[in-house]
């Protein structure tokens, strides 16, 4: 499977609008990256590269999130940027996880992370709440290679 074929242009649309909607309860940044890796699962520190080369610390208040899919060895990645893990307990990101793997195990790909990115949102409102004046500053766009 491939990262352009692992969910529908109308699924794409559903994440997309999940996004938009959790990011009105926060000023956290949420993004999704689906990635087709060929040799082995990526490791925690690859995706950290992945975060960067995506701009994803380029926030004005490293609050970016991003949402990483392996979809050849089907592995599911939540990582927030340093701002975030500064405010948030250290399980803070366990129960989405636990919410996408679970999905995912019942290849309801879409269905989890439009679940989990919407509980994001309400989680970080917490924490990171939604101001008027908040400037979208990435991408609400799925990015793929």
């Amino acid at each position: 499977m491939t990262a352009e074929d692992f969910l529908t242009p109308e699924e794409e649309k559903r994440i997309i609008e999940a996004i938009r909607t959790a990011e009105k309860n926060t000023f956290g940044e949420i993004r999704v990256h689906l990635e087709n890796k060929k040799k082995h699962p990526p490791t925690i520190d690859y995706v950290w590269k992945v975060f960067k080369k995506l701009g994803m610390t380029n926030t004005k208040n490293q609050n970016g999130v991003l949402f990483y899919v392996d979809v050849n060895h089907k592995v599911f990645t939540i990582i927030g940027d340093e701002g975030i893990n500064k405010k948030v307990p250290d399980n803070f990101w366990e129960e989405i996880k636990t919410i996408v793997i679970n999905a995912f195990k019942n290849k309801k790909y879409a269905e989890g992370l439009i679940v989990g990115i919407l509980k994001t949102g309400e989680k970080l409102k917490e924490f990171f709440p939604y101001h008027k004046d908040d400037v979208n500053e990435l991408s609400d766009e799925i990015s793929k290679s």
